[in-house]
């Protein structure tokens, strides 16, 4: 790692794992970003570099900050704070845990000591994080320590799912100075849940690089497609929030109606592949419905272009938790496959009903097994469809559309850096950094209001 006050930086992402095979929408984010002139300060809590994912590009790699690990960071804290390089508060707050047992909050402050050294090196002033967890509540332990402002990207289970943790959603969200979140239903549930932070919460959609699922598209032979046995195609963990028991059943269902003859691919792993095979045992569809484990990228793709309809009948789980926009069904859109799916979070902004694919509510496997067997009934239509989810994913999850969109709420609230070249690049940020001087305007006017009231 260079010098970091050699290099210009506009803000910091703090990441609790990065890189990691489960987010590459965070690393596709970054290099979007990058490439419309926003150069971000990276930082992973936990080092994975034993686990680089396939195809993570090396110079990105590079950037990377890896804290050191729990006992090694302590003691790099203690040292900085002995020479005297730690700022008073970041010293009073460490006096203050330091007779406290090691809870997760009091990593939390030594990860921001460590991390806060790091941004002033750089002269960064503001950290983003993606979800609702570790990242963004150390991102809140910088704002208390060295008074920089921190947003978060808030996604599914973070904002949903109970958790017994000591920094609560509500604290994080009072303190963002930006809240994005993948949806509009996200977006609607936080400004109602948190209302005090109503106006900072917006939404940012995951973006996706859509150039292997055109590709895919491209190559999709319709006739192939729909001649002989129809291909229904489902890839996602097998947990309980992706429904897969209903699908199961939908396909139990689907097999009485007279519908032709029909395979229905599951593609993952997961702690209910045991469960799964069970039930597919009993209902003897071990002809129908196969459990293909896990499979690459390239090999989905394959699968995708010989897919008559995408299904993942999401559901909620038990303790709260829930997909909100689940990646995979934008890269069926992407590869003009038509998806079946429930009436749950975001996923109807994805599946319109009728346009782009079909919905009903969820755990209701036999009205599930209805609107399959109407798509696989419906050639012509279902291709309809499919062709219609690849302009919508085409026009608002393409990364460049959503990055952009991530880019203007930082710059209008005043959370990256100045540069005229970021102007130069999209005139409209122009608009953008407007809002942002307005906004700190009357801040001044309202504060020197108040000097004259007292």
């Amino acid at each position: 790692m260079s010098d970091l006050s050699s290099q210009r930086y506009h803000l910091a992402y703090v990441f609790e794992r990065f890189p990691s095979f489960t987010q590459t929408f965070c690393v596709r984010e970054i290099l979007e970003l990058e490439r419309q002139g926003l150069r971000p300060l990276l930082f992973s809590i936990r080092d994975t570099r034993k686990e680089l994912p396939r195809h993570f590009p090396e110079e990105l790699f590079d950037r990377v900050i890896f804290l050191p690990p729990e006992k090694e960071l302590v003691e790099e804290v203690k040292r900085l704070k002995a020479e005297d390089k730690l700022p008073k508060s970041v010293v009073l707050t460490l006096r203050h845990w330091k007779e406290k047992p090691d809870t997760r909050d009091k990593q939390r402050v030594y990860e921001a000591a460590w991390i806060g050294q790091k941004l002033a090196e750089a002269g960064v002033r503001h950290v983003h994080s993606h979800f609702a967890g570790i990242g963004a509540r150390t991102g809140w332990w910088l704002k208390f320590l060295y008074d920089v402002t921190y947003s978060f990207t808030g996604h599914a289970n973070d904002l949903w799912e109970k958790q017994d943790l000591p920094l609560a959603l509500d604290q994080l969200m009072r303190d963002a100075a930006l809240v994005a979140t993948v949806s509009d239903y996200s977006a609607r549930d936080l400004r109602e849940r948190f209302p005090h932070a109503a106006g900072r919460v917006k939404r940012v959609y995951n973006g996706l690089d859509l150039t292997p699922f055109r590709a895919a598209a491209e190559r999709r032979n319709s006739d192939s497609v729909w001649k002989g046995e129809r291909l229904i195609l489902s890839v996602g963990r097998l947990i309980e929030k992706k429904g897969y028991d209903d699908l199961v059943r939908a396909c139990g269902l689907l097999q009485k109606m007279d519908v032709g003859d029909f395979r229905c691919v599951i593609v993952g792993d997961g702690p209910m592949e045991d469960e799964l095979n069970a039930l597919i045992a009993q209902l003897h569809l071990g002809e129908r419905v196969v459990l293909a484990g896990p499979k690459s990228q390239e090999e989905i793709i394959e699968l995708l272009e010989q897919t008559a309809v995408f299904a993942l009948p999401c559901v909620t789980e038990r303790e709260g938790g829930k997909d909100n926009l689940p990646t995979v069904i934008m890269e069926a859109m992407a590869a003009r496959v038509a998806c079946a799916s429930t009436i749950l979070a975001g996923v109807p902004e994805m599946v319109i009903e009728g346009q782009t694919g079909r919905l009903v509510p969820e755990r209701q496997p036999e009205a599930f097994a209805e609107i399959l067997r109407d798509l696989l009934a419906s050639p012509e239509a279902t291709e309809a469809m499919g062709r219609a989810g690849y302009e919508l994913a085409a026009q608002i999850f393409a990364k460049e559309a959503t990055a952009k969109s991530l880019r203007r709420h930082l710059v209008s609230y005043g959370l990256t850096r100045f540069d005229v070249s970021l102007i130069s690049a999209d005139p409209m940020l122009a608009i953008a950094y407007l809002k942002q001087f307005s906004r700190r305007i009357a801040r001044l006017f309202r504060h020197q209001a108040k000097d004259r009231v007292g």
